[in-house]
């Protein structure tokens, strides 16, 4: 089995500007490509995002799979391999099974990928990362980050994540820190 860190997009890898599906706004935030590079010496990476622009039709899906496929070739350009990228399509009033905070995505990776849930970690800047996190037993970070500073106080009627970093190279840091401790614990 393999482990995995689970990353939300926008407010995590880059700047979160609203609905985005456009080359020209996309912005990474500072040190987030040097954490991926970090994270996936240990870990498989997997993007796992909520689109409801393409609900709102804000842009169509197509124009979301393009925008992916640009994302991707960024990152593999700077050395960083994505897994997958999982993206709900739907609006929050849809109640669908593939919104987070439901864990849909995470329990497909898992059979996809022959994913361990419990040494895995999710990532992201909203609580219902944390929730959804908490619902397959992995890790969870919450990152200031994006929406993060903004929806802080909400964490405290949720489970406590794991972790709680001002941006993805902080996060990375304590991940390969803790994860380091335990193989230490392991053999020691």
């Amino acid at each position: 089995m393999y482990n995995a860190v689970f990353l939300d997009r926008d407010g995590t890898i880059n700047e979160d500007v609203g609905d985005l599906c456009s080359q020209d706004k996309l912005i990474f935030i500072h040190g987030s490509i040097a954490a991926l590079r970090i994270l996936q010496e240990m870990f498989l990476l997997f993007i796992i995002t909520n689109q409801s622009g393409i609900g709102k039709s804000v842009f169509s899906e197509e124009e979301f799979l393009k925008f992916n496929e640009y994302f991707k070739i960024l990152l593999k350009n700077e050395g960083i391999a994505i897994k997958h990228i999982y993206y709900c399509p739907h609006t929050k009033e849809e109640n669908c099974i593939c919104h987070k905070p439901k864990p849909y995505f995470l329990i497909k990776a898992e059979k996809d990928y022959d994913i361990n849930l419990k040494t895995s970690y999710v990532v992201g800047d909203h609580p219902h990362d944390i929730e959804m996190a908490h619902k397959v037993g992995a890790g969870s970070v919450y990152l200031l980050t994006g929406h993060g500073a903004k929806h802080k106080q909400e964490l405290k009627l949720l489970a406590h994540p794991d972790i709680v970093a001002d941006d993805l190279y902080e996060a990375a840091a304590r991940i390969v820190k803790k994860v380091n401790r335990r193989e230490v614990s392991k053999y020691g």
